[in-house]
């Protein structure tokens, strides 16, 4: 086997490992959490499904690849709770730390390109990003709803809190905000979400 595909195939078993990354969200149809492959998964979906509600003409197949490797760094530094306020003091440190050490796995080229990637969606600036991002809320957001609350309901997360989190959606998508402003609304109205 050749060097560059030995290395391949054991960032291939290494990111496997994303498998076993719980996140605090339930899966929708079941009682156990969502882990973090499963969330890459749904969110790159998500993103070829709803491609056409993107405010700005965006290249999707970056958008997914962001998508599938955004939370690889949290085989090593581990899921950081949307409303962990002390968790994110050092989330990036943690994370930017993950990113060269897996990465770095990968043929020198291989490796520059996801790195960029994962970089490029951490800032936030470019249309790519924003949308990959605003993905990366909203998919939360629906399991939440149609959990019942579950985890905004364990972790006495209020409507003010979820608007202030989703809030960036509306950089990538008018129509994705309306809606998740709506099923913040819902919630409240059904006595899941508390209002703030």
């Amino acid at each position: 086997m050749n060097e560059s595909l030995q290395d391949q195939i054991q960032f291939l078993v290494e990111i496997d490992k994303l498998k076993t990354i719980e996140r605090r969200t339930r899966i929708i149809h079941g009682e156990r959490r969502e882990n973090d492959a499963e969330h890459s998964w749904h969110l790159a979906m998500m993103a070829l499904v709803l491609k056409s509600h993107a405010s700005k003409d965006v290249d999707i197949l970056k958008v997914i690849k962001m998508l599938l490797v955004h939370d690889l760094v949290e085989i090593d530094a581990g899921d950081t709770f949307a409303y962990d306020t002390v968790g994110y003091t050092d989330k990036y440190d943690r994370e930017i730390k993950a990113a060269h050490r897996l990465f770095g796995m990968l043929p020198e080229a291989q490796a520059e390109e996801l790195l960029n990637l994962w970089l490029e969606f951490e800032a936030k600036e470019t249309d790519e990003a924003q949308f990959a991002s605003s993905l990366d809320r909203l998919q939360p957001l629906i399991h939440n709803y149609q959990n019942e609350g579950d985890t905004w309901q364990k972790y006495n997360i209020t409507s003010e809190q979820v608007l202030n989190r989703n809030r960036e959606i509306a950089n990538a998508s008018d129509t994705l905000w309306t809606y998740a402003q709506q099923i913040i609304q819902h919630a409240v109205d059904q006595g899941i979400l508390t209002k703030s």
